[in-house]
């Protein structure tokens, strides 16, 4: 089972603290030492960001590699792993600070590069195999939940609508793999109204059957075998793991760490029905709207 997201982001501010005060120690400096030469009135600071206990920003690497006398490869190396570490944990305020339409697009390139897709969803229906009316509810949602701030609402979605269909039409790249991974209850979950969720299920039906396009369904009645459902995560090629979280995102990329989610997406897709039984599971989805709806 990977570790919990906010461990994962704490576990690598901590390892770029550690390679700092081994840059220290390097020198033959003293915390208390450090903290004179830097201009500081005690040894805290030093203490904090070398624990990883306070955020790590580009200027305290700086701080630290000319103080230590790093080289210009060194102080790249480490501006590099801070940029990373900064970019592991992005709050939904500050993703969406641009607008939903910017939130959207700034995913566009990693789609675009990719070759081996895999997302797995224990809850919703995967932006990229998502019908327009879906993604305008689901959206619609966002502002609300995630208090987007904008004083045009309903505009902000259909630009961010536009941006997500248009992203779509990467499904059809040659050169690409998707696999999309659903627990069964995402096809009987209905947040929107009855015909815009059967109209979903249809689309999938469609999408599934492009032949970049890989569908499994994890049955709910399936022998799990002690795999547990876990937290909706997204593997691009191999190298980095993003985590939707109701708090905001988290990027993945330690390899230790990535290795762990690729066994897990193995053990679930283990469990799932793929091809025609994934169809047939789609069928009983709709079957069970039309029953509620008295078709």
């Amino acid at each position: 089972m990977p570790p919990s997201p906010s461990s994962s982001a704490q576990a690598a501010r901590e390892r770029l603290g550690s390679k700092l005060r081994n840059l220290r120690r390097a020198r033959g400096l003293s915390g208390r030492a450090f903290a004179a030469l830097a201009g500081w009135k005690s040894a805290s600071p030093v203490s904090m960001v070398e624990k990883g206990r306070r955020t790590i920003s580009p200027e305290y690497v700086r701080l630290w590699c000319s103080i230590c006398g790093a080289s210009d490869r060194q102080t790249e190396e480490l501006l590099a792993e801070q940029a990373a570490v900064a970019g592991m944990w992005i709050p939904y305020e500050q993703l969406n600070r641009g607008g939903l339409e910017a939130a959207q697009r700034s995913i566009r390139q990693q789609y675009a590069e990719l070759r081996l897709a895999r997302s797995y969803q224990p809850k919703v229906l995967p932006g990229m195999v998502q019908t327009e009316a879906y993604t305008r509810a689901a959206l619609t949602g966002v502002i609300v939940e995630q208090a987007v701030q904008t004083a045009d609402p309903d505009g902000e979605v259909e630009l961010a609508v536009a941006e997500r269909m248009d992203r779509q039409r990467l499904l059809s790249r040659p050169d690409a793999r998707w696999f999309f991974l659903l627990e069964e209850p995402v096809l009987w979950f209905r947040p929107y109204p009855l015909g815009l969720h059967r109209e979903q299920l249809r689309h999938l039906l469609e999408v599934r059957r492009r032949p970049n396009v890989f569908l499994g369904i994890i049955p709910a009645d399936v022998d799990r075998r002690g795999v547990h459902p876990e937290e909706a995560f997204d593997i691009t090629d191999g190298h980095l793991v993003t985590v939707e979280l109701v708090s905001g995102y988290l990027s993945v990329t330690q390899p230790s760490e990535v290795a762990l989610y690729l066994a897990t997406w193995e053990r679930l897709w283990s469990l799932a029905d793929t091809g025609d039984a994934a169809k047939e599971r789609i069928r009983a989805a709709m079957n069970r709207l039309d029953a509620q709806d008295g078709v």
